[in-house]
């Protein structure tokens, strides 16, 4: 076993550091692997090579450490790293709407809203269901009391309509109508 673990010794680190990443660990992985197999070596039955068996030993003592180790690293946002004068907190980027754009959106519902009223009954109806409800197209079909493919086909002229009103109110700058569905939840969500 000497001769071994001297001419192999240096095998055994790099196949560690392999699997590690970190010459002190891989240096550990060897010496828990090389314990374990002396405690063992009655368990030796000369089917490989003494170091095909020593090898894989220590790459198990090298996945156990990693096991071991935690998997996430955890920073606090608050922190200061190496006496930076911004906290990590202050250099993520905000993905919330800019208040101008909140105000902008907020307008667009209740446009949204009102030209709504200048749609026919049943079209503002089947336009209410499938944008302010959320219901499903079978669903809708179901409370409209009619197929779905009627109910597909209102809801679209509604808003080709919604589209053709809101162009006239906003002068053409429009080019899609956004749902007032997405436009209410995204107001209530920057309320939160």
């Amino acid at each position: 076993m000497d001769a071994v673990l001297s001419g192999y010794l240096s095998s055994f680190t790099r196949k560690a550091f392999w699997h590690l990443g970190n010459a002190a660990d891989a240096e550990d992985a060897v010496q828990d692997g090389l314990l374990s197999a002396y405690t063992h070596l009655g368990q030796f039955r000369g089917k490989a090579r003494m170091s095909t068996w020593l090898t894989a030993i220590v790459i198990n003592s090298a996945r156990m450490q990693l096991r071991r180790r935690s998997r996430q690293t955890h920073v606090s946002l608050d922190e200061r790293p190496d006496g930076e004068s911004c906290a990590l907190a202050e250099l993520l980027p905000d993905h919330r709407p800019s208040p101008e754009e909140q105000c902008r959106r907020s307008d667009l519902a209740d446009n949204i809203v009102q030209l709504t009223r200048q749609l026919s009954p049943s079209l503002r109806r089947a336009f209410q269901l499938c944008e302010l409800e959320g219901l499903t197209i079978r669903e809708k079909a179901n409370v409209l009391g009619g197929a779905e493919g009627t109910v597909k086909a209102q809801f679209a002229r509604a808003r080709m309509r919604l589209r053709v009103l809101m162009r006239k109110k906003l002068g053409g700058r429009i080019s899609r109508v956004p749902s007032a569905g997405s436009l209410q939840r995204r107001r209530l969500e920057s309320r939160h």
